[in-house]
């Protein structure tokens, strides 16, 4: 397969969790524009129900499954419904998770404020809300013998952000996980099983729209110092994270695994002078 073919997701069944979201709905509908079936996993139905009807809208496949990502029962059901419904699983995409307010310090707190099981709840969401599925669809791909895993990072596993200790833990756990889970894969199953991670700057989403935004819209101090310290002086819209998923579920990746990609606005790049 030669140059813009190798991008194409024709014909793959892709598994994003979490795609009842800000970033997993753009994902949801990136990977179907790109050929692929696409199977919408979440907790709301309403939402995973629109995603599904905007894909089938543009003539794209797609099925919404309603999945608690922590729940390892229902993540086994919902891998029997996909594999009922189209026979196997090409690729998968971990991007459940999220802030829990709770696991955040206030402007006037320190780390010692900080609630413990506020913090285990958010490094649970996103650490095993990751390891959960990749365990369970993950081994779908590997028995097959081919196909790609993309964990959900954040630019909070690359530096020291700021009064979100649980999501930073977590995050960090996650690459971390991506490495590990890389090198086992290939070395039992093979050169054709790939798992990366796609590292988001600062993108305006529900779970960080109380940090991010005042009442009236406007960006909060906090919001400003990103934007500020980030090279494009502004904050990345969702549609911008998806090429690099389309390349890293693709067979362009072919010889890429245990990799984060780092999708920032030259935010980890720039000294901020």
């Amino acid at each position: 397969m030669d140059g813009i073919q190798q991008f194409s997701l024709a014909g793959k069944v892709v598994v994003i969790t979490g795609a009842t979201g800000v970033l997993g709905e753009s994902f949801a509908l990136a990977t179907a524009a790109a050929g692929a079936k696409v199977a919408v996993l979440g907790r709301n139905q309403e939402r995973a129900e629109a995603r599904v009807e905007a894909i089938r809208a543009k003539g794209g496949e797609a099925i919404a499954v309603i999945t608690d990502v922590l729940d390892e029962h229902a993540v086994r059901d919902a891998k029997d419904r996909i594999l009922a419904t189209w026979g196997t699983i090409d690729g998968l995409v971990n991007a459940a998770g999220g802030n829990i307010p709770g696991a955040t310090i206030g402007p006037d707190q320190n780390l010692f404020d900080a609630k413990i099981a506020d913090t285990q709840k958010a490094v649970e969401l996103n650490l095993f809300g990751t390891v959960i599925p990749t365990h369970i669809f993950g081994r779908v791909i590997a028995e097959k013998g081919k196909g790609s895993i993309v964990n959900i990072s954040s630019l909070a596993a690359q530096q020291a952000i700021t009064r979100v200790m649980g999501y930073n833990l977590a995050k960090c756990a996650v690459e971390g996980y991506t490495k590990w889970m890389a090198v086992e894969l290939a070395q039992r199953y093979g050169d054709k099983v790939r798992v990366n991670a796609i590292a988001p700057g600062v993108f305006l989403t529900e779970q960080n729209r109380t940090l991010l935004t005042n009442p009236d819209g406007t960006y909060t101090d906090r919001a400003q110092r990103f934007v500020n310290n980030t090279a494009y002086g502004r904050m990345g819209s969702p549609e911008e994270l998806t090429g690099a998923l389309i390349f890293l579920l693709s067979d362009a990746s072919g010889f890429i695994s245990g990799e984060t990609i780092l999708v920032d606005g030259g935010f980890n790049a720039w000294s901020g002078v």
